[in-house]
């Protein structure tokens, strides 16, 4: 066991936590401070907010869709008229 690791052990007790959720937390804050490789908090936020929002389209082109067929189909049915 390296020294980090029985820090850990030794903080999170103190803390009521797990070591692993706080060494998840501290490479966390590492990288929304720069220090280490990986996604930001602001930028995990910012994806999860895409995400729903190209979820969110998705459902929205389907719905279209699919009333665009059922017109389509709707006109088929009506008689042809002259004008």
């Amino acid at each position: 066991m390296n020294a980090q690791n029985a820090a850990y052990r030794a903080i999170a007790s103190k803390l009521g936590c797990s070591p692993d959720s706080l060494r998840a937390w501290s490479q966390q804050a590492e990288r929304d401070a720069g220090t280490r490789e990986g996604l930001s908090s602001e930028d995990k936020a910012r994806m999860k907010a895409l995400e729903r929002e190209v979820w969110e389209l998705r459902q929205a082109n389907e719905i279209l869709k699919k009333a665009s067929a059922y017109f389509a189909a709707a006109e088929l049915d009506r008689p042809f008229r002259k004008w």
